[in-house]
């Protein structure tokens, strides 16, 4: 007979119909007389109940369906008396497709998301870990959605690369070289002449350089792969290994990027929360109380527009009322995540997109402000809306969310070939493997723009759950590439 999937099965009414539905027992209980068995296939977080009758069933077969157990279960459909779902299967025929000993790590009870980070291979089959990975499909098809239909093209960038495009240096490196017999020149350097790809390589952090090339050919691009950062950054929002999605779009500036950005995200939240309704009602009855309204106040909500200067300026304040904060917050220094969450989750209390940041930890590919000279002689820039701020600033626009801090960062590019090598050499950056990026402010430069966003971090927004490794199948970490 052929399967039916749980998630078609709950949705029929044809009762009486002989049905097969095969699956993991996700808990038995029962009597003498008749057995209860809740059996889950993945395709949905709910489970179907089967019914049997202690008297068809060999007591033997019987004792092997466990919590665990794969089980394929034949009978008819009928309506359920009991409370909590519609349908039931009235056994008349189980077989046991895989035992489950009762060592299987994943028992019903407590355990913890550290334990289970442990079994990675087993806990998928929980109930928790299947919702978000249906969530983390539906996402993946709200991105591809919504580029195909707004005119982007789907563009492939390289895994394996030579250059660094955020120039942390934080790379995997890439080799087919014997590391106990590595060749050097004269100054004990090691040479890649002999290397696969003649030079040496790593496992890409971005694919923003190559898809600003597909931009300026094909007018609108976005890429969505894996990336590799070799950060040893062990906290609940890092991973070594991660997947980005990067639109590059030519002739958009500033406020359209903005724009790009804020109606995105909001598609996605709002596909989450029509095409996942199940899954996001389980958890935020186990895992966030407070998931869905906050979904649906991203949804809502008009995203603030916040000048880097004003953020300090805020911030500062609220020190002088006696807000404490961990790290400082004068202009220049990198904002962390506890400035962005005290802006997003206190001041605003919604989506900020911050912009205009000073240049001294900005990536050198983007868009200067307007210089200006302040009435004390020094350096300023003239930013969002005409905000003037006391030193250089670039066009970056990141997007703050609650619980998260940045979740998307983005920035107008630097379309001007004198201003973008200025400041390549301003940082006495190596240039050999940036030739050609540097070409397309040579030939037919274009102003254009662009963002990135971590997957992880939009999957760990939407689901509720608190630390990243939770969110991806199998987590790649300091010292933890099992699986």
């Amino acid at each position: 007979m052929k399967r039916t999937k749980i998630s078609d099965l709950l949705h029929r009414e044809d009762y009486g119909a002989e049905v097969c539905v095969k699956g993991w027992v996700r808990t038995k209980r029962g009597s003498k007389a008749v057995n209860f068995i809740a059996l889950n296939d993945g395709s949905t977080i709910n489970n179907v109940q089967v019914v049997a009758d202690a008297e068809k069933f060999d007591p033997e077969m019987m004792r092997l369906i466990t919590t665990g157990a794969c089980i394929s279960v034949e009978g008819e459909m009928v309506k359920s008396i009991g409370s909590g779902q519609a349908v039931e299967v009235q056994a008349r025929k189980i077989e046991v497709l895989g035992e489950c000993p009762s060592d299987y790590p994943m028992q019903k009870k407590g355990q913890t998301f550290e334990y289970m980070r442990q079994y990675a291979h087993m806990r998928l089959r929980t109930n928790t870990f299947g919702a978000v990975m249906r969530i983390r499909h539906n996402m993946a098809m709200a991105i591809h959605t919504y580029f195909h239909t707004h005119g982007y093209y789907y563009f492939n960038t390289p895994i394996i690369t030579a250059s660094d495009c955020e120039g942390a240096g934080n790379m995997f490196q890439v080799t087919t070289k014997n590391l106990y017999d590595l060749k050097k020149d004269e100054n004990g350097k090691i040479t890649y002449d002999d290397d696969f790809f003649g030079e040496q390589t790593s496992l890409t952090v971005s694919g923003q350089l190559e898809g600003e090339l597909g931009a300026t050919a094909l007018g609108a691009i976005y890429t969505f792969g894996p990336t590799f950062r070799a950060e040893n950054s062990n906290t609940p929002r890092h991973l070594a290994e991660f997947w980005m999605i990067e639109p590059e779009v030519a002739f958009l500036d500033q406020e359209e990027l903005m724009d790009l950005e804020e109606d995105f995200i909001k598609y996605c939240v709002r596909w989450a929360l029509d095409n996942c309704q199940d899954d996001l009602a389980f958890l935020n009855k186990m895992i966030d109380p407070g998931l869905i309204e906050r979904l649906k106040g991203i949804v809502d909500t008009e995203f603030v527009r916040l000048p880097y200067t004003k953020g300090i300026e805020i911030l500062q304040e609220a020190i002088k009322q006696g807000h404490k904060f961990e790290f400082p917050c004068n202009w220049g220094d990198d904002l962390a995540s506890e400035h962005e969450r005290y802006l997003v989750e206190e001041h605003f209390k919604k989506p900020v997109i911050m912009t205009d940041y000073p240049r001294s930890f900005k990536s050198f590919y983007m868009k200067q402000n307007e210089a200006c000279t302040n009435v004390d002689g020094s350096e300023g820039s003239v930013g969002y809306k005409g905000a003037v701020a006391p030193g250089p600033t670039m066009q970056g626009t990141d997007v703050l969310f609650p619980q998260i801090g940045e979740i998307i960062g983005g920035s107008v590019r630097e379309e001007s070939y004198d201003k973008l090598m200025s400041e390549i050499e301003r940082r006495h950056m190596d240039q050999t493997h940036l030739w050609w990026y540097i070409d397309t402010r040579r030939w037919g430069s274009c102003p254009h723009a662009g963002f990135g966003l971590g997957f992880e971090r939009l999957i760990l927004f939407v689901t509720g759950m608190q630390n990243i490794r939770d969110v991806i199948p199998f987590p790649r970490t300091p010292k933890s590439a099992e699986f």
